[in-house]
């Protein structure tokens, strides 16, 4: 890898970084906030957090294909600057936000912003030999994990001056990472992997069309969408499981937090340098999707905080199946459509995240104490469990007619 390329990865690493601990400075204040703005019980809280997920989701939805080609036709640098100068004046919208729905329409603009993740997987995909391409989408997964680890730190210090607080100090972080793309990011789109921006091609369904040409890959696209679903179960359920059935405090969630995070950076990071290269890609995303399903089940059904805290670890090995099944879909599309491609599987998460918090909250919701039925926190978990079940029925079809 040439030192101008180097340079790529290292503000690629710190802009997937500075999304994570943006994310983990705020979950776990948001309930806190919501309830301030708005949501009279914690059940209610939770429904807003839902709809908040969701809006944020569905412009990830609608613009994550539209970046990605706009991407492969204007460069990667451009429109990473620019959504990261947004993202910055988003999270203050949020700090001064008066009003639940001054704080949805933060979560409109933070949403079209974090299309950003597309276009860093492509830059990971232009300086990255086919070949290594899952390995090295795992670097994106360790330092989203890092930034998991330093969010609820500095959330936690923050939400000493007030649950706004965290918001500001993630919008100082992005400016400040914008600033430092400026000066240090180069161009990886070369004319060689230039293509001409298409209309057809920059609207989801046009994408999802072009990209569902390949052999495949539809199948792929369906076991990603299924594992992304049942991953949403984290941001949107976590806090508000395990203040419900454990009475943890905030400082205990972000805590929890930080240890995922940890173990995700060195999954993501160390260990899948190990793992594909002794079981390839696709037996890798089985591996990380079985993982998954176990700690699903365990977390639903455990006992005590000591017995979450010892899932951890399983649940990020599960970890290993995202970069995995991106390294499957990388190889397959041609070198000047990978924003094209980053946009598809931005977008197949968008729908998962469209979907899945209301779904997760409205479940939680009707197990909890203010429900319509008996009381059990975990029935999200067992609901992701269940997904995980059939995106490895799924996966194992691949396998067989792929001859993986």
């Amino acid at each position: 890898m040439s030192i101008t390329n180097k340079r790529a990865v290292y503000f690629i690493l710190l802009t997937v970084m500075i999304d994570a601990i943006g994310i983990g400075l705020i979950m776990p204040v948001m309930p806190a906030l919501l309830l301030d703005l708005g949501g009279s019980t914690l059940a209610n809280a939770a429904i807003w957090g839902g709809i908040m997920s969701t809006v944020f989701a569905l412009m990830q939805f609608l613009f994550g294909p539209l970046v990605g080609n706009l991407s492969d036709r204007y460069g990667r640098r451009k429109v990473l600057l620019v959504s990261l100068s947004v993202m910055a004046v988003d999270y203050v919208l949020m700090g001064i936000a008066w009003s639940i729905w001054l704080l949805l329409a933060a979560r409109i603009l933070g949403g079209i912003t974090a299309a950003n993740h597309s276009t860093a997987s492509a830059v990971i995909a232009d300086v990255s030999k086919p070949e290594e391409r899952g390995a090295n989408f795992g670097l994106l997964g360790a330092a989203f994990g890092i930034g998991f680890i330093l969010g609820p730190v500095i959330g936690g210090v923050a939400a000493e001056w007030g649950p706004r607080a965290p918001f500001f100090v993630a919008a100082v972080l992005a400016g400040g990472i914008a600033l430092f793309g400026y000066f240090a990011l180069e161009e990886t789109v070369t004319e060689e992997n230039r293509r001409a921006f298409e209309w057809h091609r920059a609207l989801p369904w046009g994408a999802f069309a072009q990209v569902g040409k390949l052999a495949g890959q539809t199948r792929m696209l369906v076991v990603l969408f299924f594992q992304e679903v049942a991953f949403m179960v984290y941001p949107v359920i976590w806090a508000f499981y395990t203040i419900a059935k454990f009475g943890w405090e905030e400082w205990l969630v972000g805590l929890s937090l930080g240890a995922f995070g940890l173990m995700m950076a060195f999954s993501q990071g160390v260990l899948i340098r190990v793992v594909i290269p002794r079981l390839g890609e696709y037996r890798t995303a089985v591996l990380g999707l079985s993982m998954e399903l176990l700690s699903f089940i365990g977390i639903a059904f455990a006992p005590a905080t000591w017995v979450i805290f010892a899932l951890l670890p399983l649940s990020a090995l599960g970890m290993l199946a995202g970069p995995a099944m991106q390294g499957i879909l990388s190889r397959a599309v041609p070198d000047n459509a990978q924003g094209e491609l980053q946009g598809v599987v931005s977008s197949v998460r968008a729908i998962a995240s469209i979907l899945a918090p209301t779904v997760m909250t409205g479940l939680f919701w009707v197990y909890s104490d203010e429900g319509w039925f008996f009381t059990f926190p975990g029935a999200p978990f067992v609901l992701s469990a269940f997904l995980m079940i059939i995106a490895i029925r799924i996966l194992w079809g691949f396998g067989r007619l792929t001859k993986a």
